[in-house]
Protein backbone atom coordinates (compact mmCIF):
# COMPACT_ATOMS: atom_id res chain seq x y z
CA UNK A 1 0.00 0.00 0.00
CA UNK A 2 1.03 3.75 -0.38
CA UNK A 3 2.22 6.20 1.82
CA UNK A 4 -0.85 7.69 3.79
CA UNK A 5 -0.09 11.04 1.72
CA UNK A 6 -0.24 9.41 -1.32
CA UNK A 7 -3.46 7.89 -0.24
CA UNK A 8 -4.82 11.31 1.44
CA UNK A 9 -3.86 12.87 -2.13
CA UNK A 10 -5.99 10.12 -3.79
CA UNK A 11 -9.36 10.68 -1.25
CA UNK A 12 -9.20 13.98 -1.69
CA UNK A 13 -9.32 13.28 -5.73
CA UNK A 14 -12.33 11.08 -4.97
CA UNK A 15 -13.97 13.40 -2.82
CA UNK A 16 -13.83 16.04 -5.50
CA UNK A 17 -15.08 13.66 -8.03
CA UNK A 18 -17.70 12.53 -5.93
CA UNK A 19 -18.76 16.07 -5.34
CA UNK A 20 -18.65 17.18 -9.52
CA UNK A 21 -21.79 14.67 -10.16
CA UNK A 22 -23.94 16.52 -7.44
CA UNK A 23 -25.80 19.05 -9.90
CA UNK A 24 -26.22 15.93 -12.09
CA UNK A 25 -28.00 13.76 -9.07
CA UNK A 26 -30.01 17.39 -7.92
CA UNK A 27 -30.77 17.70 -11.45
CA UNK A 28 -32.63 14.44 -11.99
CA UNK A 29 -33.76 13.94 -8.35
CA UNK A 30 -35.00 17.01 -6.87
CA UNK A 31 -35.88 19.27 -10.22
CA UNK A 32 -37.08 15.53 -12.27
CA UNK A 33 -35.04 16.86 -15.63
CA UNK A 34 -33.29 14.20 -17.34
CA UNK A 35 -32.95 15.71 -20.92
CA UNK A 36 -29.38 15.84 -21.79
CA UNK A 37 -28.48 12.93 -20.02
CA UNK A 38 -27.04 10.10 -21.82
CA UNK A 39 -27.54 6.39 -20.24
CA UNK A 40 -24.90 5.49 -23.10
CA UNK A 41 -22.50 7.64 -22.19
CA UNK A 42 -22.66 7.73 -18.13
CA UNK A 43 -22.97 3.54 -18.93
CA UNK A 44 -19.22 3.89 -20.23
CA UNK A 45 -17.76 6.13 -17.63
CA UNK A 46 -19.70 3.12 -15.52
CA UNK A 47 -17.37 0.63 -17.01
CA UNK A 48 -14.71 2.63 -16.56
CA UNK A 49 -14.86 3.27 -13.14
CA UNK A 50 -15.46 -0.58 -12.01
CA UNK A 51 -12.07 -1.11 -13.96
CA UNK A 52 -10.81 1.36 -12.10
CA UNK A 53 -12.11 0.15 -8.74
CA UNK A 54 -10.51 -2.98 -10.20
CA UNK A 55 -7.17 -1.48 -10.61
CA UNK A 56 -7.55 -0.17 -6.73
CA UNK A 57 -8.06 -3.25 -5.46
CA UNK A 58 -5.14 -4.92 -7.46
CA UNK A 59 -2.57 -2.49 -6.85
CA UNK A 60 -3.99 -2.71 -2.99
CA UNK A 61 -4.85 1.19 -3.38
CA UNK A 62 -7.61 2.04 -0.44
CA UNK A 63 -8.03 5.68 -1.43
CA UNK A 64 -8.76 4.23 -5.34
CA UNK A 65 -11.17 1.59 -3.79
CA UNK A 66 -13.13 4.15 -1.53
CA UNK A 67 -13.39 6.48 -3.84
CA UNK A 68 -14.37 4.44 -6.82
CA UNK A 69 -16.72 2.77 -4.92
CA UNK A 70 -18.36 6.08 -3.65
CA UNK A 71 -18.22 7.42 -7.58
CA UNK A 72 -19.87 4.24 -8.66
CA UNK A 73 -23.02 4.99 -6.06
CA UNK A 74 -23.07 8.71 -7.34
CA UNK A 75 -23.59 7.30 -11.08
CA UNK A 76 -25.76 4.84 -10.02
CA UNK A 77 -28.42 7.07 -8.38
CA UNK A 78 -28.06 9.38 -11.62
CA UNK A 79 -29.01 6.02 -13.71
CA UNK A 80 -31.67 5.03 -11.03
CA UNK A 81 -33.10 8.52 -11.53
CA UNK A 82 -33.27 9.15 -15.21
CA UNK A 83 -34.38 5.72 -16.26
CA UNK A 84 -37.40 6.23 -13.55
CA UNK A 85 -38.19 9.62 -15.28
CA UNK A 86 -38.11 8.34 -18.60
CA UNK A 87 -40.84 5.17 -17.34
CA UNK A 88 -43.07 7.95 -15.92
CA UNK A 89 -42.61 9.57 -18.93
CA UNK A 90 -43.43 6.78 -21.60
CA UNK A 91 -46.23 5.39 -19.23
CA UNK A 92 -48.20 9.26 -19.26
Amino acid sequence: MAEAWIEAIGLFAGVLGIIAWIPQIREVWVNKRHDGISLATFSVVTVALGLWLLYGILVDSISMIIANVMTLTVIFAVIIGVVRLRREENSS
